[in-house]
């Protein structure tokens, strides 16, 4: 028998709840690449309502959705203005360059936050020998930041400096809702001044795939032909939508469950020689933390993240390396009380 592990790797290894199982089973469908299927049409209407956005998308993947919004909002030959650890520019593939001809403009920051006059500064002059700037990209939640939110004063200082040069504003809201849940405030706060979002309905919402873009009523409809080019065309599809039905109206109220969990997981590794973190930077589902390579046991030859994963994987418990030194938890709704204890247990046991 294959052992239960404690999973916490990414909020994306969920399964479905039963009620998603029951959607499924009773979903109605239709064609979805003739906009024919109700159910996908009812999950777009009730996102493009909760982030008060005129429309929205159904897309099988955040990336996808990402790389429609810069795709429809660049040209070949020009710049995305995007935080240096960005999701968009690290974890993509370098798909901006291989589907819409553009290349990031990574910005570093000291807290994973970009500043007004950092996206200022980054903006190029209309030069003919200049690269044009065409789009600033923001995340919220930040995922490499250890899942840090962005509040909605500083997204709008940004977007009114993009605005004010012409420039249009996506935002990579993958965790919006964890961002909201975190602020005390909406997802549609969070998103206002963006001119488009997306947002994972598989990342602590629980369902078991897709993402929805939301933008204007003409930039949706031009997304329908892109998803399409995209290799994004579905057909009866509404059974992987009803699922995220149940995940807008049942799962987003339950998130800062998952933030309480990550904050004693960080709370107990901070203690830990071996581990350089701190408890305060952590206010949603993610933890990163950097390894003392010194201190953690094992071979040298070996990376210290490949050292403590390989560790903890003995204990039953599943973590990510992210580099050499770094290593990433994300608790969710499959994540108890229990299975943080069980944690700092193994991690004390690994690291001693």
């Amino acid at each position: 028998m294959i052992p239960v592990m404690i999973d916490l790797r990414s909020d994306t290894v969920t399964h479905p709840t039963p009620a998603m199982r029951r959607a499924m089973a009773e979903a109605e469908v239709g064609d979805d690449v003739y906009r024919e299927d109700p159910t996908v049409l009812h999950l777009e209407e009730l996102a493009a309502e909760m982030l008060e956005f005129p429309a929205a998308l159904f897309v099988p993947t955040g990336t996808m959705g990402n790389q429609l919004a810069v795709h429809l909002q660049t040209r070949p030959g020009s710049e995305v203005i995007i935080e240096a650890r960005g999701h968009i520019f690290n974890f993509e593939m370098g798909a901006m360059a291989v589907w819409s001809g553009a290349l990031p403009r990574p910005i570093v920051t000291e807290n994973g936050l970009l500043e007004p006059s950092q996206v200022e500064a980054a903006i190029a002059p209309k030069a003919s020998y200049r690269t044009p700037t065409r789009l600033l990209a923001l995340e919220n939640t930040h995922n490499l930041w250890s899942g840090l939110p962005m509040d909605a004063a500083r997204t709008r200082a940004l977007a009114e400096v993009a605005h004010d040069h012409g420039l249009p504003v996506h935002l990579d809201g993958a965790r919006i809702f964890n961002a909201a849940a975190a602020l005390g405030t909406t997802a549609a706060e969070l998103a206002r001044g963006c001119d488009t979002v997306m947002f994972c309905l598989s990342k602590g919402l629980a369902a078991p795939v897709g993402s929805m873009l939301l933008g204007s009523r003409d930039l949706i409809e031009e997304a329908v032909r892109a998803r399409k080019l995209f290799g994004g065309g579905m057909r009866q599809v509404g059974v992987l939508a009803a699922p995220g039905i149940v995940a807008l109206t049942e799962m987003v109220s339950r998130l800062g469950e998952d933030h309480v969990r990550a904050r004693r997981l960080a709370d107990g590794l901070a203690v830990l020689p071996a581990v350089d973190i701190d408890p305060a930077r952590v206010s949603t589902n993610i933890l990163v933390f950097r390894l003392r390579p010194e201190k953690v046991p094992g071979d040298p030859s070996v990376a210290p993240s490949q050292r403590l994963v390989a560790g903890m994987k003995e204990h039953q418990v599943l973590l990510g390396a992210f580099g050499a030194t770094d290593v990433r938890m994300v608790t969710h709704y499959e994540i108890t009380d229990a299975d943080v204890e069980t944690t700092l247990r193994a991690a004390r046991a690994v690291l001693a």
